[in-house]
């Protein structure tokens, strides 16, 4: 997933975080904030807490998520979000993970 399609800054986050608008399941919780058409490509977030393990294990999460959002998300579309991600994603394998996060973004695009 290339960087111009990111949410970097802290203030971006909690823009994010703070609109409540929300989506979640087992493994993730993904929040979405609309924006105009005009300022470009959506954007994503990942963030992933301290209790899912050492920074090794987070570190391989965080490009795991990556590579989801990178074969599921469609860029051209009018929204940031943020994904978190829970304990749940531990106890399952990636194709699992995948096909909830897919789950997550069609409930977004109704």
């Amino acid at each position: 997933m290339k960087k111009l399609y990111r949410v970097k800054k802290n203030e971006d986050f909690q823009k994010i975080l703070n609109r409540r608008k929300f989506f979640t399941c087992a493994s993730f919780a993904l929040y979405v904030k609309e924006r105009p058409a005009s300022t470009g490509n959506a954007r994503i977030g990942i963030s992933v807490s301290k209790k899912l393990g050492n920074a090794v294990v987070r570190n391989k999460i965080k490009r795991q998520v990556r590579m989801m959002c990178q074969e599921i998300y469609s860029f051209s579309e009018n929204y940031d979000s943020i994904v978190l991600v829970r304990q749940g994603f531990l106890k399952l394998d990636f194709h699992a993970n995948k096909k909830e996060l897919e789950n997550l973004v069609k409930k977004v695009k109704m």
